[in-house]
């Protein structure tokens, strides 16, 4: 069943990157808009999220929210095909904007070790080749469950000489080594995570329990820690931005620093809130004591 769903999930990547771009968003766009209309988990899940994070929205505002949330969420599905099957360099140059280079150039300088640090906000896909052609870093991502889709996702996210890390044991070794090492790499910080490998902390005022696995990295002061995001421009093509991280983020305090760590995304999403992936189930774990939300 897993290798039918890998050659559908291949098959539809394949055909939204034989589309012109526009016409691949517009596709993706009214993918999103089915969503909208008919019942599914994914918008049930949005809902869920937006009503505890976002409480004061009256209820039309969560509605329009909802809706756009769901049509970004086409859309990026649709960038994403374009970004896994082109050449990096026709994705690279969908890029019209970018903030905050100088930011990367000077952490790659010191030669001790950079930690890039994004969410699921925007294109993170689309980043990811960005962030390939200014260095060789590791790219950490959990691995879809289909061998075939995880297969195309490693030689495509790795086609300009980068080399990526599953987040399992080995990868997760990979990882450090690199930083230890003087390298670079890339890792999304809003997978929740196991409980022992993980704080709950604030997330839009709701505890939600986030990675510690970059705190941890950063602990010793060698390692620089930098955020980076790939926003969708309203005229069309995208935006990168990059931050130096604050220094709480650095703190031997782990909860602190990993709040530090949610802080930042957080004012990201506030920013650009329908171009975060709220249909995925961020907090499905929940401190003792309180309700499931799903």
């Amino acid at each position: 069943m897993e290798r039918l769903k890998g050659a559908i999930i291949i098959g539809f990547l394949r055909v939204f990157s034989l589309l012109p771009f526009a016409m691949a968003q517009r596709l993706g766009a009214a993918v999103g808009w089915l969503l909208w209309i008919l019942p599914n988990r994914s918008k049930d899940v949005v809902r869920i999220n937006l009503s505890h994070c976002m409480p004061h929205l009256a209820a039309g505002e969560r509605d329009d929210l909802v809706r756009q949330t769901l049509l970004d969420t086409g859309r990026s599905f649709a960038e994403s095909a374009c970004a896994w099957m082109w050449k990096p360099a026709k994705t690279v140059a969908l890029i019209k904007e970018v903030e905050g280079a100088q930011v990367l150039q000077k952490a790659l300088e010191r030669g001790k070790g950079v930690v890039s640090i994004t969410s699921h906000l925007g294109n993170w896909e689309v980043l990811n080749h960005w962030y390939c052609s200014q260095c060789s870093p590791v790219i950490f991502y959990r691995p879809p469950k289909q061998q075939s889709v995880d297969a195309l996702l490693r030689r495509q996210r790795a086609q300009l000489g980068n080399r990526v890390a599953p987040s399992t044991r080995e990868g997760i070794t990979m990882v450090m080594r690199e930083v230890r090492r003087g390298g670079a790499v890339g890792i999304p910080a809003d997978p929740e995570p196991a409980v022992k490998s993980g704080e709950f902390v604030p997330f839009f005022a709701v505890s939600a329990l986030t990675s510690k696995f970059v705190p941890n990295l950063l602990r010793g002061g060698e390692a620089q820690a930098i955020f980076m995001h790939c926003v969708r421009l309203p005229g069309g093509g995208f935006k990168v931005i990059v931050e130096a991280a604050p220094e709480a983020l650095y703190s031997s305090d782990v909860n602190e620093a990993t709040a530090c760590m949610s802080a930042v995304i957080e004012s990201y999403v506030r920013r650009w809130p329908s171009q975060y992936m709220w249909s995925m189930k961020r907090f499905k774990k929940r401190p003792a004591g309180e309700k499931r939300w799903y």
